[in-house]
Formats: C-alpha cells, structure tokens, sequence
C-alpha cells in the first residue's frame, strides 16, 4: 500500500551532500539521532507544559520535518560513511519510539481533544513499529508497510497541530481524524506482520 515513506529515496537523495558534510566535519550518526531525540523531547515537552498555547502546535510541523531530515541522515552516514553499528540500529529503533511518544502524547492534554484516542493511536504506532523490527527474527526483512508508517504519522500529526493551531477548536472533527489514525495504525500492524510472514515463508 503506497505510503509516504516511499518518497524517502528522493528525500534521501537532496540530503547526500549534508551528510557527507558532516561526516567530513566529524559528527556520527549516533550523534544525529540523538539530536533529532532531545529536539522530539523538547517540542513535545513545550506542548505539555503549555497545552493552551497555540506556538508549540504551530512549531510540531518543523519539528516534524526537521526530525525527519535528521533520520534520513544518519541512516545515509551509517549506511553510505561506515558508520553502521549494533548500538546504532537499536538506538535508532528506540529513539524512534520514544521521539513518536513524547511528540504525539502531548494531544491528549489539549482541552476538547479525545485523550483515549490519542493515546491508543501512539500505542498502535508502537506496535507497528515493533512488528516491523521483528521482520529479522522470523527470516524477513525490517518492514516499513504502510498504510499507517512513521512519515504518514508524522504528516497526520503535522496537519492536525496546525488546524488547532491558527484556531479551530477541538471537537467531534478531531475525535473523528484520531479514529481514522488508529483505525489505519491498527491496519498498519496487520499488513506488516502479513507482509513479513509471507516474506519469510519465500
């Protein structure tokens, strides 16, 4: 199923010369994942300490994209620059996670908006994510199956901090796109560990 994360390529490609600088200047990959964490802990801790104020939700959608530029460099400078280690790929994986909580989590003390909702929808991207992981363990590859991966999330999540943030209030309509999340999130685990069966069992 097509998915955001099909443009990475692409992404990856305007990207290349920034990560061949900053391997040149002596930065890790490491280092720039954990640079796109503490910016995710930061963004979403300015969106828990000031849930009534319109900046931070105005301010989720570059964080968002800067995150994700961040992610797509320190997979070229581990992949492309010799940098690729054990502790990288398990940092990389629990950043990811944890970056996607503390950024996503943060909706559910905004007044108006379905705190249950919120919640179960970083809960099934979690799990998503931890089928994805699990690909090598059953003979399969790390799967990034959409519909319902992290840069659609982070999209979905963008869009809707901008809408709360020149004004709408909350109601009815951000229960209804919450539902739609966690309906495609939940979708999101069973294509994974369907599409990671069935490319083990080949």
């Amino acid at each position: 199923m097509a998915t955001i994360y099909d443009l990475k390529p692409r992404f990856q490609a305007l990207l290349r010369p920034m990560a061949a600088r900053l391997v040149q200047a002596g930065a890790s990959a490491n280092g720039v994942t954990l640079a796109a964490l503490i910016m995710s802990l930061a963004q979403g801790a300015a969106m828990a300490f000031w849930p009534e104020a319109r900046w931070p939700l105005l301010l989720l959608p570059v964080t968002l994209l800067v995150r994700m530029a961040l992610n797509a460099i320190d997979g070229i400078m581990a992949k492309e620059h010799g940098q690729k280690t054990k502790v990288g790929a398990l940092f990389n994986e629990l950043s990811d996670v944890v970056s996607d909580a503390a950024l996503y989590l943060p909706f559910a003390l905004i007044a108006g908006v379905n705190a249950a909702f919120v919640v179960l929808v970083v809960i099934a991207s979690t799990i998503a994510e931890m089928t994805g992981v699990l690909g090598p363990m059953i003979g399969a590859t790390r799967r990034y199956d959409g519909p319902f991966g992290k840069s659609d999330r982070a999209f979905a999540f963008g869009t809707l901090a901008v809408l709360l943030g020149i004004g709408l209030a909350p109601g009815l309509w951000t229960t209804i796109i919450l539902a739609a999340m966690l309906a495609l999130g939940i979708l999101t685990i069973w294509s994974r560990a369907r599409r990671g069966l069935d490319e083990a069992a080949q």
